[in-house]
Parts: C-alpha cells; structure tokens; sequence
C-alpha cells in the first residue's frame, strides 16, 4: 500500500490538498539563512568577482530607481509624482468609470478656525488611506470633502480685539465668512499636499446656501414631527460667549475648585423617606430667607436628594439646575432667573448682590451676607468635575432662557436601536457612545450669536408667538438655496414672509411679525450633512434624488446605488465625536429617516507627543505637518516628505493615542528607505524584462519561484483584509514580515545565483524573473494606499506596462488561485526544514563549501526530495539551490563511509494533506561534508574543479556568450 501510495503521489502532486500543521510537526523557520543580514544590491565581494575577466558575463541589477531620496529633491519628486500621475483627477476618473458596487465614507467636516495640525493629518490620511485602497479594488468611492463654518470661535478670532460692539450682523458675519474661507484655503492646500485624493474644487461648506436649504429641510421634518420645540428653561449658558451650549460643547474640569456653602436657604428640597416618616411634623413647612426679608419658601421632598453626603437638606434654585426646575415644575413653583447673560445677579437677588458675578465675586458676599445674619453653618472648598465652554475654556452657569430645543428622550430608544446595525470600530467604543447618548436630557439648539444659519422662526410681534410651520420654513430653504443665509438680515420681512405663505399659514398680516434673531447650533449644522452630501430620504420631499442634489457639480450629483446605500459605508472621526458629529449625526438622521446615516463608526484617538502629553504651544511640543513634510528653519527638522507622515498613520495603532515627533518619524523614514532597498533590488533584477512576452507559465517554474507565488497570493489576502478592517497598521506589520522574512532572508538570498550567473534567457532565470515581477507588483499595489507617492515612482520604473499609465488606474493585486498549488507548499517547506536543521548544524559556518547528504526513507517526504531534484547528486538541482550549498546526494540512507569530519543531524517533517487523509510523521538524516570543489570565479560557487577554471555551468554560459 505504502509503494503504491508513493507512486501516486509523484503522479498526483498538483492534485494534494494544502497541508495542515495540526498535531504537531516541526515548525518551519524559513528566515534563517546564512545571508539574512546581506543587502539585497550586489555585495563588494560579489562585485569584485565580477571584475576583470567575467565582468561583462554577470547579470548585475541596474536600475535608475534611486535607493534614497532626502531634502530638496524628495519634496521635488513627490510634487512631480502628484502632477505627472494625475493626483489631482482621480477622483474625477473613478467616479466617472463603471462600477459594479460603491463605496461611500462622508468625510465629517473640520472647523475652519485654524492653521492644518497633526490632527488633521492623522484623521484625512486614514480616510485617505481606505477610499485609496477602494479605488485600487474597482469601487466607485464617494468622498466629499467638506468644512465645519459656523461658530463662535470663528466670530471671535475674525473681530479680533474689535469685539461686537456697534457691528451689525451682516458686518460680522461678512468678517467671520472671509476669515473661515482664508482657513479653509490653508487647510485645503494641506489635505492636497499629504496626497488626499478628491475633487477639492467640489467641497461642501456649511455656510453654502443650497448646504443651509439641506439643513433646513430637516429642521422642518424634525418640527413637523413635534422633536422641536421652544421652552424657558434652565441651560448651559457661557457668559463668557454670551449663548447657550449644547452638551457635545462642554469639557469637564475635574479640578474645579467650588466653595460648599451649608446655611438655611431659599427653597428647602429633603428626601422622600424623611419626608414622610416626618408628615405631621413638616408638612406644610415654611422657612425663612435669610437674604431676603419678608421672603418665605417651603419645605419640598425631591427624589434627587439623598443622604449620602450631608444634611438631606439642599437648597433649590429652579431656575438654576434641571432637578431643581423638575420640582419646580412638579409643584409648579415660579422660575426667576437671577443671574444674566454675563453670569451676574439680576435685580431679583437683591441691591447688595446686584452685578457681581455668581462665580467670583458674587459667592463672596452672599458668604459675607450669611454670617451677618447668623445663617452660615459652614463654608468649606470643594474639587469637583465642573462643566467649562470648551472653547473659551471658561467655566458655565445653569440659567433659563428662551430657546430652541429638540426632544431627544423620545429619540433615545430608536437611536439606541439603530446603533445595533451599526459596526463600531473598536468596539469599545459602543459603550461611550451609548453612555453619552443616555445622559443627554435634551438638546439645545438655538445660539445667541450672528455667524450661523438663522432659526426659521417669526415672532408675533404683540404675543410673541411664534410663526413656524412647513410653508414659512420650505420658503426660507428655497430663498436660502437662492442667495444664501446672509438674506435673512438684506431682504425686506416680506420677501422672507410673503402673503402667499401668511395665507397657507393662517396668519395675519406681515407687519404684524418680526423675524428670529437666534442661530442654529453648529452641531445641528454639521449633524444634517448627510441630508446635504448623501441621497437624501426626508419625508414628504417630492424632489427626486437628481434634483435634490442639483447644488452638486455634476461627477458628485450621482445619488448613491440603491436605497440600502442612503447610508454612508463609514464616518470616520476621532473619539472627541462620540459627543459631537457621531451623535448629532445619528439623532438628526433617525429622527427624520429611523435609521443611523452610517453603516460603520471608526474612532481614532487623539495625536499626542512622543511623551504622550497633549499638545499645546505652551509646553512647546506642537508638531507642525507642514514642517514634518518640508523641514523646519534647521537641521535638526530634517524634510521628511508626504509619505513618511502617511506611513506614522498607516503603522500607528490609531484606535489609541498616536505619538509623533523625531522617533516616529525617524522611524517611518527609515522604514520606506528599506521598503525602497528591496523595491530596487526587484526592479534591478527585471532589467530587460516584459512580463508580456517573457513570463513563464506558472506549472513550468521552478518550484521554488511557484512557491513564492502561493506566498504572495497569501500575503495579498492578509493585507486587503487588513486594509478593509480599517487597519492599515495590522497591514503595515503583514507587509514588513512578508519584506523581511519571506523575500530578504529567504528568497532573494537563494535566488541571487540564478539571476546573475545564469544565462540571460534561460528558462530558470525567466522563471525567477517572473515571479520578481509579480512580486514587485504585489507589494508596490499593497503599498499604495498608504505611500502612493512612492508606488507611483515605481510604478514609472516597472516593466510590463504602457507609458503613461498609472498605477492608481490600473487595479489591486492581481494574485491568481493557480498560485495555491497543492503539494508545492509541503515540498518546499520540506525542503526548508531540512535546511533549517542543517544551518543549525554548522553556526557561523558558510553552507556554500559544504556538500550535503540528505537520507529519507522511501515516503512522501522522498517523493517530495524527489521533485526538486530527481538525480541522486547534483549541484544545479532547486533541492541544491535551496540548501545554498555545493553539492546535494539524495539518497534512502546515509553511506556508511563517511569522513571523520562529517557533521550529521537529523530531524522529522510532518506531512498533513486533504485534511489528514494523507499523513506521515517523515524522519530525515543529514550528513554534512566540506566541499573538495574549488571556487569558481565567476559565480564563486564551490562547484569547479580547480581554483582558475570556470564551474561547468560558467563554462557554458561564457562559451555561448562568445
């Protein structure tokens, strides 16, 4: 059985299963080699060998790809690369090219109120770095690149020291346009430079007239659902900036210093159970203010307080914290505010508090004012987590106000529910973002401010009623898709509130009517992008998709394949998100649409430095992008180039903090020069070479070369699904041990021999040869996506393509299931543990002056031996050229005449094949004897008879050259 078995396995090989490693087996190490720290170009001693006589016979690589590229002339190259290779119409191309699926990710827009940062780097770049590989795939990518406009710190950076004061709101919102549109210009410029594909004359601005009648639209579905709404009531307001805040624009101060006063105060609030075990004893409890004279307040149970911590007693301002005004409400007691917009008391608090500040001042003297009357009990200094403005950094007050608000606990469930369907990278981050969701008690979406898209709103000018419906706010979105936002203050009332509109409304005359000052929150501006940038799906909109979108130039105005592709593939954002875009994108999408506007969440973290501290001037570790890539005023900040910053992303674990400065970069550079070494070490050796004539049929390679296929056809397949993973790091590692282990300890150190000394046509060349050229076409596709400056000037030095095509336009790694030969794997892999056992036999030995008996009873294993070398001694055979050594006899047993030098070893390979239908546990003896054969001084193999003649095989070849 055994006989016949190993007959039909000489017979069958092509037809063998792929080997399984389970139960055991040696494992295979096939980066050792003698030469693993050898560079892949052409070593001095190889190099002198070549000299004299043999010089013009050897087939040394020659390529005009340069190994390095530093200074002036990288940041020369890579602008040459971007406009000789199209950079710049890309986007256009593939959009316009047939496409069986797409892919969308809805770029979440930047705020335009500064100079490009590292953080803009490492958010764009990731994006990038996926849109670039769906391309390469054939999918049609959809990414629109838009800017965050609006906004307080924009209106104060663009009045500067001018402030507001005797400015009218077209003045200010002029200034604050022109300083958006200058940051925008800086940034842009940027994105371009750092190799961002998309059509950057197509970008979508939230201070865009047709952008601000998107939004509209779904302010006017979320009214007309009854999710918006206005009430008095207590909010976060910054003094500071004079509005209102939504949650998503506050930051906690952990380190808040508050001063805990306990006294007898206005409204007294005690616990439910101390409440009731006291009916007859409280009930009906009236308490003194100690402030105010003549000013009686009640007793009150509430079931936010507790007895935890203090008395169970607490004071109760309605009008100044959301538990306080739910008793309020509750037992419908009145809401005076007494702090104003600039965080001073009012009148209502009494002269002596009168305009103090309630934060500093203010506290002082109501202190003050409690001792005088004998009701202090106690004053102590309290460290609290504190809400601040998280742009001015100024701590907030809770005060009522008039404004605008949107019910987000009736959202809540279906948001909840609509994340289920969503796929949260890292998953982690689901929680945060469900935790966050659940505190938001509701939204605040009106500002006190001039430099935003105005509330559709008119007010009765007697009743203060407001005017707000389906007809005045459908005919503010068309006006504001006309001319823009800035004609809510230029048009007359009655252009904005024309009597055809009054009459559907039900309304009485235009005078009687006076238009809205309030802004909507910018959160709500960037929250409705998806209504403006994908297919929009609102409710009783009759516009079909084609014209909704008409504001679009026309490559981007194609609406999304099928209606289950409303939703973008991915948003893509760092974690400060999970409060901001992600979640006012997700409300405003369910509330109109029930369903989240992503199928995908990837959350990065934050850019830090090498320390891991924040970033900030102060501390003088800021990283500035534009100097990473074009060198700073002096040596020390040498000019890395675009590439090397794509590669901190790509490598970084960007689901963590991601730390930049001089190691990471060093680092990065020093990582492409390598990736450069061995890209000119493939296309050195393919001088010469058209894949489209020469290649050889895959079945006629040498075995050793096929394998290298199945090799890179597995490598392709970690790599794109890395790539897909949003993991460019994970692809990165593939990438680097595919470099290192696969091809510069293992295959380029066999191979070298082949490629120099054989003849220039020969079968074994060409077949080495061509699978160099997959191989370089492999990875320079798998580098593409994160270094496509560098795979393009590749690319323009590689055979077996036109001139002038582009790599970018060309496709993702063409690697073939003829690649995956059954069998081949477990021969070479053989043959490799074999090897492996000998190197490990003679440590810091050269294995070329060895000749090499290998002994395997009759069995797979032989069989295997067998195919890579079918005469019993041999020194050109695969088997010699994968031992790396002189000379191989194969044999069934070791003679038993061996020399007294001799070095014997021995070791098992496990056969697994078809599941483990085949297996076999296949022993090996090996015995290693010093050469007698002299160096040839050619190839400088010890493979000739005498120290000044050629090797029969250099003979050969130089005779045919002549």
């Amino acid at each position: 059985m055994l006989l016949c078995r190993v007959t039909a396995v000489s017979q069958t090989l092509a037809r063998w299963g792929r080997r399984s490693r389970q139960g055991g087996g040696l494992l295979l190490h096939r980066a050792l080699s003698f030469s693993s720290g050898r560079c892949h170009g052409v070593s001095s001693g190889e190099a002198s060998s070549s000299q004299g006589l043999y010089r013009d016979t050897v087939l040394l690589p020659r390529t005009e790809f340069p190994m390095k590229l530093t200074g002036q002339k990288l940041l020369d190259r890579e602008l040459e690369i971007q406009k000789d290779c199209g950079f710049a119409d890309l986007y256009s191309w593939q959009r316009e090219r047939k496409a069986k699926k797409e892919f969308c990710l809805h770029d979440g827009p930047p705020y335009a109120n500064g100079d490009p940062h590292v953080g803009h780097a490492l958010n764009k770049i990731l994006k990038d770095i996926r849109n670039r590989f769906e391309v390469l795939r054939g999918r049609q990518v959809h990414y629109v690149p838009g800017w965050d406009c609006h906004g307080l710190p924009i209106e104060l950076k663009a009045l500067g020291e001018l402030g507001t004061g005797g400015l009218s709101p077209l003045q200010i919102r002029q200034k604050a346009r022109a300083f958006a549109e200058g940051a925008i210009a800086r940034q842009k410029a940027a994105f371009q430079r750092w190799g961002v594909m998309a059509d950057w004359d197509q970008c979508y601005y939230t201070y865009d007239g047709a952008y601000e009648a998107a939004q509209l639209k779904v302010f006017q579905e979320m009214h007309g659902k009854g999710l918006i709404y206005q009430d008095y009531k207590p909010v976060f307001w910054s003094p500071s900036s004079r509005t209102a805040l939504a949650e998503a624009e506050l930051e906690y101060n952990p380190e808040h210093v508050s001063r805990a006063i306990y006294a007898t105060f206005p409204l007294i609030t005690l616990p439910p159970k101390i409440a009731s075990e006291a009916g007859s004893q409280l009930e009906g409890g009236i308490c003194k203010h100690p402030t105010v004279p003549a000013k009686e307040v009640p007793l009150l149970p509430a079931n936010h307080v507790t007895m935890a911590k203090g008395t169970g007693l607490v004071h109760t301002a309605p009008a100044h914290g959301m538990e306080d005004y739910s008793v309020a409400s509750q037992f419908k007691l009145p809401v005076e505010c007494m702090v104003d917009e600039d965080g001073k008391f009012t009148e209502l608090a009494g002269p002596e508090l009168q305009n103090l500040s309630a934060m500093s001042e203010g506290t002082d003297k109501v202190i003050s004012m409690l001792k005088e009357c004998g009701a202090l009990l106690k004053e102590e200094q309290c460290v609290h987590s504190y809400p601040y403005d998280w742009r001015t950094k100024q701590p907030v007050v809770i005060r009522p106000s008039k404004q605008w608000f949107i019910n987000t606990a009736s959202l809540k469930d279906k948001a909840t529910e609509a994340l289920q369907k969503v796929r949260v990278l890292p998953e982690s981050a689901r929680s945060s973002l469900l935790a966050m969701l659940d505190r938001r008690t509701y939204w605040c979406i009106s500002r006190q401010r001039s430099w935003g898209v105005p509330i559709p709103v008119f007010y009765h000018r007697e009743t203060g009623e407001a005017l707000i419906n389906k007809h005045t706010v459908s005919h503010i979105a068309d006006v504001f898709k006309e001319k823009g936002s800035d004609c809510w203050w230029e048009l007359p009332i009655e252009s904005l509130l024309p009597a055809e509109v009054l009459k559907k409304s039900k309304a009485g005359t235009v005078t009687d009517y006076v238009r809205g000052e309030d802004v909507l929150d910018i959160w709500f501006d960037s929250g409705a992008s998806w209504a403006a940038v994908l297919k929009e799906e609102i409710d009783g909109d009759s516009e079909e998709p084609e014209s909704r979108l008409s504001w679009l130039p026309a490559p981007l105005r194609k609406p999304l394949a099928t209606e289950s592709d409303s939703r973008a593939d991915a948003y893509v954002e760092g974690k400060d998100q999970l409060g901001g875009w992600f979640q006012s994108s997700l409300l405003t999408s369910v509330a109109v649409r029930n369903k989240a506007p992503y199928k995908s969440l990837v959350v990065h973290g934050f850019a830090v430095s090498e320390k891991g501290e924040k970033m900030s001037k102060s501390l003088g570790n800021v990283v500035d992008p534009d100097e990473v890539i074009s060198g700073g005023k002096d040596a020390s900040a040498p000019a890395y180039g675009a590439d090397a910053l794509r590669w901190w992303v790509a490598e970084s674990n960007v689901f963590s903090e991601v730390q930049i400065g001089p190691t990471a970069l060093n680092s990065a550079r020093d990582s492409i020069n390598k990736l450069r070494n061995t890209l000119k070490f493939l296309l050195g050796n393919l001088q010469g070479f058209d894949p489209r004539v020469q290649a050889v049929d895959p079945k006629e390679m040498h075995y050793i070369d096929q394998y290298m296929l199945h090799l890179l056809r597995e490598y392709s397949i970690k790599v794109t699904d890395a790539y897909s993973e949003f993991d460019a790091g994970r692809a990165v590692r593939v990438l680097q041990s595919f470099i290192t282990r696969d091809l510069s300890s293992f295959y380029f150190s066999i191979i070298k021999d082949r490629l120099y000394c054989e003849p220039e046509d020969s079968l074994g060349r060409r077949s080495c040869q061509t699978a160099l050229e997959e191989i370089l076409d492999g990875v320079t596709r798998s580098i593409a996506p994160v270094l496509p400056h560098l795979a393009e000037e590749v690319y323009l030095h590689a055979p077996g393509h036109d001139e002038g095509e582009t790599l970018f336009k060309s496709g993702w790694i063409k690697s073939s299931s003829v690649w995956r030969r059954p069998g081949l794997e477990e021969a070479v892999e053989g043959a490799c543990a074999i090897r492996d056992s000998f190197l490990s036999s003679i440590p810091g030995k050269n294995a070329a002056q060895y000749d090499l008996t290998i002994a395997i009873e009759p069995g797979l294993l032989f069989e295997l031996m067998e195919s890579l070398q079918e005469e019993p001694t041999s020194t050109s055979s695969q088997l010699a050229e994968l031992m790396m050594v002189a000379r191989v006899n194969l044999t069934s047993e070791l003679p038993r005449d061996l020399p007294p030098d001799a070095i014997l070893s021995h070791g098992t390979f496990l056969i697994n094949l078809e599941g483990g239908v085949i297996r076999e546990d296949s022993p090996y003896d090996i015995a290693a004897v010093p050469t007698s054969a002299a160096r040839c001084p050619r190839c400088r193999r010890y493979t000739a008879e005498s120290a000044d003649c050629l090797c029969p095989r250099c003979q050969a070849v130089v005779s045919q050259a002549q």
